[in-house]
């Protein structure tokens, strides 16, 4: 792997770390750290800043309702949740969105192709698959999309993204990233938003691809 540049914003690590960022980007931003070594020391950083703040936090005084619920629950058969290890290309919180299972490619057509893992009015978490030369549409965003190259690359008006890179797009950016030569650009993109795209035929084709 060639050596990552694109980085998670430190403030949505300290959101992720704290648990507070929405499903898609937690996808996004667990896969990043689980390639970077600099985002992965960075989030543990957080987290035990986090653990200190709540070892110095008072007790707060609970309704024995709620302990009685709380206890109810501990007592409860527990099923643990599957663990997902690195599969191929795909890291951990890859494979735990595809549950297990391998890409399911739908052709977007030039070559493309994208398997949607989850979407709903919160956000999208897709894979895209990208040619080498190939172009997505020239695009903007009607808020936030991250992309974290797992394979290959592409490069846009903000620069090169090689595996492991994390792009940040928002309202501000418009791109239109095309896939570099040599293998073909495997990329996880996770979405908060529909994007907005200039040319009419990408806009008569979004509710079809639901990007």
């Amino acid at each position: 792997m060639s050596a990552i540049t694109h980085h998670t914003p430190d403030a949505m690590l300290a959101a992720y770390a704290a648990g507070n960022l929405p499903y898609a980007f937690a996808v996004a931003v667990a896969s990043h750290v689980s390639l970077c070594a600099q985002c992965r020391a960075a989030l543990e950083a957080h987290q035990a800043v986090g653990g200190a703040v709540l070892e110095e936090t008072g007790a707060v005084a609970v309704s024995s309702t709620l302990k009685d619920n709380i206890l109810a629950q501990l007592d409860a058969p527990f099923t643990p949740e599957p663990v997902y290890e690195r599969n191929g290309i795909y890291p951990g919180p890859v494979m735990e969105a595809l549950k297990g299972r391998a890409p399911r490619w739908k052709k977007l057509g030039m070559g493309v192709r994208q398997d949607i893992m989850s979407a709903d009015a919160n956000g999208s978490v897709r894979l895209l698959y990208i040619p080498p030369g190939q172009a997505v549409p020239n695009h903007s965003h009607n808020g936030l999309e991250l992309t974290l190259v797992l394979q290959g690359s592409f490069s846009d008006e903000t620069g090169r993204f090689g595996v492991g890179d994390l792009e940040i797009a928002d309202e501000e950016l418009e791109h239109t990233p095309v896939a570099d030569e040599g293998e073909a650009c495997i990329c996880l993109a996770v979405t908060d938003a529909r994007l907005r795209f200039r040319a009419l035929v990408p806009r008569l084709l979004q509710p079809l691809f639901r990007i």
